[in-house]
């Protein structure tokens, strides 16, 4: 997720924009269930199964979604002729489908399979050779508790005065509302989908705490909100989501 001063960038993935349809859920339920029974500790339960999750994820919706399977990516490429893109996903499914592409070129896009919970960045990027790093509904897949390793990791690939921009979900967004009442709810403000996934739901407060503590700098932070009427099912969703830019200084 990178975009560098001579028109390079790399994005890390996934883009998760949809909640998973109710069929998904039935699928994995049993899954999930077996997981839990293995890992006392919910939260460890997900967190360890979360790349066969996730992959499981891009599978049923790859005709349905981007996700992380180029959403970002190929409209920057598009956009901007001379860059060239680093992106990384923890799903192999998910960085399959964005070398399928038909806007894929090895030239302008390196793609590969990293856990950046777990994985050095420096394997595969250069050291400080990083202009911008884009978190497009990414950070709010893992555990709170390995947010810092992964503000960590990336700072090491981010040139100084290099900026993350970030969009993710935000707290009192309708789908937290319906993750609470089903009893979802596996640590503060974090949860899990019937399919295995997670989500966390960020306060502007929390966020710039946390790019803080880890040494960026809060350029700019905001919440948008926006109801969506669902006209079949005769409700209003109030979605709500945060977005950021932090400049490492």
């Amino acid at each position: 997720m990178k975009v560098e001063r001579n028109h390079r960038i790399s994005c890390s993935m996934p883009s998760i924009y949809l909640i998973s349809a109710v069929q998904f859920h039935r699928r994995f339920r049993s899954t999930v269930i077996q997981a839990g029974r293995k890992y006392p500790n919910l939260d460890e339960c997900y967190q360890k199964n979360s790349s066969k999750f996730w992959d499981n994820f891009y599978k049923l919706h790859k005709n349905k979604v981007g996700c992380g399977a180029g959403n970002t990516i190929f409209p920057l490429v598009a956009a901007y002729p001379k860059i060239y893109v680093q992106a990384c996903d923890i799903s192999p499914h998910a960085v399959a489908l964005v070398k399928s592409h038909l806007e894929f070129r090895e030239d302008r896009v390196n793609a590969f399979v990293c856990d950046v919970t777990a994985d050095n960045l420096l394997k595969r990027i250069n050291p400080s050779s990083v202009d911008v790093i884009t978190l497009i509904f990414m950070l709010s897949a893992v555990s709170p508790y390995k947010m810092p390793g992964i503000l960590q990791n990336i700072k090491r690939v981010l040139k100084p005065d290099g900026y993350v921009l970030l969009r993710d979900y935000a707290v009192g967004d309708f789908a937290q509302v319906m993750l609470e009442a089903k009893n979802q709810m596996i640590g503060e403000s974090f949860y899990v989908r019937g399919d295995g996934t997670c989500s966390f739901y960020f306060s502007e407060d929390f966020l710039s705490t946390l790019f803080l503590q880890a040494g960026f700098k809060t350029v700019n932070i905001s919440t948008y909100c926006k109801q969506i009427k669902n006209r079949h099912k005769n409700i209003t969703m109030d979605r709500r989501w945060i977005r950021a830019v932090f400049k490492w200084e």
